[in-house]
């Protein structure tokens, strides 16, 4: 009995020892994390900022400084893009720029024009041919002249001419020379497609048509001019946009009623011009007719002509918003230039 109380006491002896070791250990921890929180709050202290009154920007405020931002860093970006750049290097790319950006203003009422190049349009021309006014049998025979031509909205225009045929020398017989002389025309077009530059147009006219000359000269070895008025058909090339210029080629069939009128043995007169009572006439018993020309049955009634015209085409009298707009851009540019 005794000695199981002894042997108790000394488990609990062992118990007990063993104890405060342990005990002495776990306090450690606690002591360091203790010394820890005490630096942590000495820090928090030392930077304390409370006094310091701080508030989110509103999302007005961040939009504003997110452009700031893009402006700054399109500045750098300009530049940097300039950078090493002479003073004249700039100043040409400013003015490049600024062309540049006058493109862009002029877009509207430059671009294929979106617009009626036609509408109200005075246009005076300069041709030679079968409209300025007419063409003749001599090879490439030509008459010059001056015309003026009003285009109205509806694209229909009223045209008249006047022009010459100058004086000139035989081709087979150079004592002879030929005679010249004037001529006229009026008509009406219609043209197509007003937006695009080249404008198809067909034409209807009437005036001096063609000529020729008089197979025998007078007494001064000069070659009569033959010429007939008459009908004429015309299809039309022409190119005019807001400028200016003018250019027109025109192709086109006459007709000549006079022409038509072949007089036949036994009339007593014609109003064809081609052709003359034969010299031994009178000697026989029916009146004969031979040609004035060299074509043995005289001038032909019909026949193809062509022409072509250059031109100054006065701008519109009643101009639209989008001409207007141009106009005023040119102006704008102009003053600029002057500065």
């Amino acid at each position: 009995m005794f000695k199981k109380v002894i042997l108790l006491l000394c488990v609990l002896s062992l118990m007990v020892w063993a104890a405060k070791p342990k005990a002495k250990t776990a306090s450690a921890p606690k002591a360091k994390t203790t010394t820890k929180a005490v630096e942590t709050k000495a820090a928090d202290d030392e930077f304390d900022d409370s006094d310091f009154v701080s508030a989110d920007k509103p999302e007005s405020a961040a939009t504003a400084a997110a452009v700031d931002a893009d402006d700054e860093d399109e500045e750098e970006s300009e530049d940097v893009e300039t950078a090493g750049m002479s003073r004249a290097q700039k100043d040409d790319m400013a003015a490049r720029k600024k062309f540049e950006e006058e493109q862009r203003l002029d877009e509207y009422a430059n671009s294929e024009r979106r617009r009626d190049w036609l509408k109200d349009r005075l246009i005076l021309q300069l041709g030679m041919g079968s409209r300025y006014p007419f063409m003749g049998e001599t090879g490439m025979g030509m008459g010059f002249g001056v015309g003026a031509e009003y285009i109205t909205r509806w694209h229909v225009g009223a045209y008249a001419s006047f022009g010459f045929l100058p004086k000139g020398t035989d081709n087979e017989f150079d004592d002879w020379s030929l005679e010249g002389g004037t001529g006229y025309k009026v008509g009406i077009n219609y043209y197509l497609f007003p937006k695009n530059p080249l404008h198809l147009g067909i034409s209807a006219s009437y005036g001096t048509v063609y000529f020729d000359h008089d197979i025998i000269p007078d007494d001064k070895d000069m070659r009569a001019l033959i010429s007939v008025n008459g009908f004429q058909f015309d299809a039309l090339i022409a190119y005019m946009t807001n400028e200016w210029y003018y250019l027109q080629f025109s192709i086109g069939m006459y007709y000549a009623p006079k022409l038509a009128k072949t007089p036949s043995p036994g009339d007593e007169s014609t109003d064809n011009p081609s052709f003359r009572e034969s010299q031994d006439s009178r000697t026989s018993a029916e009146i004969t007719w031979t040609s004035r020309v060299i074509d043995k049955d005289g001038m032909s009634k019909t026949g193809i002509v062509f022409g072509i015209a250059i031109g100054y085409a006065l701008p519109e009298f009643f101009p639209d918003d989008t001409e207007k707009r141009r106009r005023q851009r040119e102006k704008e540019r102009e003053r600029n230039s002057r500065r």
